[in-house]
């Protein structure tokens, strides 16, 4: 099934590890959320094929910016928003 683990290590200060699974082809979309709302960075909007997925996220937007400390929300969606997953994850600096 699809799923969307916890990020390792959290809380973290230079990267982040994020797992996800996908039991079948999908259109994914992984976003990183400020606690206001407002996205931060767009890890991944693509086509996949099925099987378990990992992907390095170094506290950089967008922007190429580095992110404040504090907490975000990263938020998985896949399938045409079929299935969608949230997990908060911290930046300590």
């Amino acid at each position: 099934e699809f799923a969307l683990d916890q990020n390792y290590p959290n809380p973290f200060n230079a990267s982040t590890t994020i797992k996800y699974a996908l039991p079948r082809n999908a259109n994914v979309r992984l976003v990183i959320y400020n606690l206001l709302g407002q996205k931060v960075i767009t890890l991944i909007n693509r086509d996949m094929s099925a099987g378990y997925k990992t992907i390095q996220w170094n506290g950089i937007n967008d922007f190429g910016q580095n992110v404040a400390s504090g907490l975000y929300i990263m938020r998985l969606t896949a399938d045409k928003n079929a299935f969608t997953q949230v997990r908060k994850l911290t930046i300590i600096k």
